[in-house]
């Protein structure tokens, strides 16, 4: 899977998605630059026009579907981000979208799907649930199913987060990322490992959505519990494609405990006046609680801001 996926793939991403994007700011956290010892800058995806960088996988991978495909209307499963992304790109793009989010979703993330006009079930349990109801669709009513984490038009979207960073900072020397299913991974590594192949590439999670560590560690699939986490963004299993993402873009992955993204959620507001949900708090945590001592200058990726106002004034609260 990842020696398919090419940086050429990714300029040409970047191109096409640029008139409905937002560049985001790439922030220096004086804070974070002492405690790493070195110049530590957040690349503010939570600033984008969705509230996360999924949008930019999404548009990409509808920008590039065949007129046909573009007449079915597509079908996506989502913990709510990329929701949101396909529900936008396909309102830009003049196109009818479905997506399939769990019970569970933040409600945040849920109305936004539904404001964007696409049509929303949120009837299964679990991730992998409303991934397989939203597969069964797309087969039986001939949409294009467009996966959360997966696929070469989708991957290239994802890796205009690393071109950016390249650009604005071109001496960069390590990039941190959150990781789930390993869209935001694979094609930001697919961009790194051949244009600047001395950055280093860490990944950050939570302990109950550790599939992908675990997977590493143990060398093959590891099927993991469904659990509650704050870092909804990255819950689910991985597949084969996924794990081989992690293990060619993966200098080296760490774990977060949910009370520690927690309070990484809440020094990223009290610290910068920033709204960030789980997920895209998990690289700030991992080098906030030294989780990892990356090369400096580094490049943490804030995933998404999208965390619902009442659980984020809660964990403001409790600090």
């Amino acid at each position: 899977m990842f020696e398919r996926l090419t940086p050429e793939s990714v300029i040409a991403a970047a191109a096409r998605i640029a008139p409905h994007i937002k560049r985001t700011r790439l922030l220096r956290s004086e804070s974070l630059s002492v405690i790493a010892q070195g110049d530590v800058y957040l690349k503010l995806e939570n600033e984008q026009i969705t509230g996360s960088f999924k949008l930019r996988g999404a548009l990409n991978a509808l920008a590039t579907l065949d007129d046909d495909q573009r007449a079915r209307g597509v079908v996506a499963s989502s913990a709510g981000n990329h929701g949101m992304g396909v529900a936008y790109a396909a309102r830009t793009l003049g196109m009818r979208a479905k997506i399939y989010v769990p019970r569970t979703a933040p409600s945040v993330k849920k109305a936004g799907i539904r404001s964007l006009g696409a049509e929303l079930d949120d009837s299964e349990p679990d991730y992998d649930a409303a991934m397989a109801r939203a597969k069964d669709d797309g087969r039986k009513t001939h949409r294009e199913f467009i996966n959360p984490c997966l696929g070469e038009q989708l991957l290239a979207g994802q890796g205009t987060v690393a071109l950016e960073i390249l650009e604005d900072l071109p001496g960069v020397r390590s990039l941190v990322v959150n990781v789930g299913g390993g869209g935001l991974l694979g094609g930001c590594a697919s961009y790194v490992r051949h244009r600047a192949g001395h950055v280093r590439i860490y990944g950050a999670q939570s302990v109950n959505t550790a599939a992908m560590s675990k997977s590493l560690a143990a060398r093959h699939l590891v099927e993991i519990e469904s659990r509650a986490t704050l870092a909804d963004g990255l819950a689910g299993q991985i597949d084969e494609d996924a794990l081989d993402i992690g293990t060619h873009a993966l200098d080296g992955i760490v774990m977060l405990s949910e009370d520690e993204i927690a309070r990484a959620i809440a020094w990223l507001h009290r610290e910068l006046e920033l709204k960030v949900e789980g997920a895209g708090a998990c690289g700030v945590g991992a080098v906030l609680f030294q989780k990892l001592r990356p090369e400096t200058p580094c490049a943490i990726v804030v995933s998404g801001g999208n965390i619902d106002d009442a659980r984020w004034r809660e964990i403001l609260e409790m600090e």
